[in-house]
């Protein structure tokens, strides 16, 4: 049910936010020249996965996770799209694929071993990562591992349709707004 849910709101997501779309992507031309980001992500049962998202960093930024990236990095247009979670609208393609769900951990990038893991041995690695979720909206990343594993295991442990929705409804409305680099 969820993952049907996940391809129609995505498919809806991605017609009526077009014309955002293509306005981010142009001012992202004259920001970083490359507007899209396209890194490989951990999501379910380890798989690895190619994770689109607006860029909001210098080209020349290494992949790491943003709280070692460093704040001198995240250009100006990418603080305004970090701020208001812009950055992640391309995700709903990954969810299209099947790599995302809207609602689910955070997608790891492939350097964290550690954080990998982790979330294989708790069970969190069993579910598709999503574009939001509880981890998400209290702004708590990979610089707080144990934290974030423990918000994960919860979402999950008490998820449903009702949960799912009120996930959306928190990002949409800001909470969690940006994260630990802005």
């Amino acid at each position: 049910m969820i993952r049907f849910i996940d391809i129609v709101l995505s498919f809806l997501g991605l017609v009526v936010l077009l014309p955002l779309l293509v306005l981010i992507y142009i001012l992202g031309l004259f920001d970083t020249g490359k507007p899209l980001l396209f890194q490989p992500r951990v999501g379910k049962y380890k798989k690895t996965f190619i994770l689109v998202k607006f860029r909001t960093m210098k080209i020349s930024t290494k992949s790491l996770p943003s709280h070692l990236v460093g704040r001198e990095n995240v250009t100006k247009f990418g603080r305004l799209l970090r701020k208001f979670k812009l950055d992640e609208l391309p995700q709903l393609w990954n969810v299209i694929k099947g790599d995302m769900s809207i609602v689910g951990p955070r997608p790891i990038i492939e350097q964290e071993f550690k954080v990998i893991e982790n979330r294989f041995k708790h069970g969190v690695s069993n579910v598709c990562p999503g574009i939001t979720g509880l981890a998400q909206i209290k702004r708590i990343g990979t610089e707080s591992p144990d934290y974030q594993l423990e918000l994960e295991l919860k979402m999950l442990e008490n998820f449903n349709i009702k949960r799912y929705f009120y996930f959306i409804i928190k990002t949409i409305l800001g909470k969690g707004r940006g994260d630990c680099i802005n």
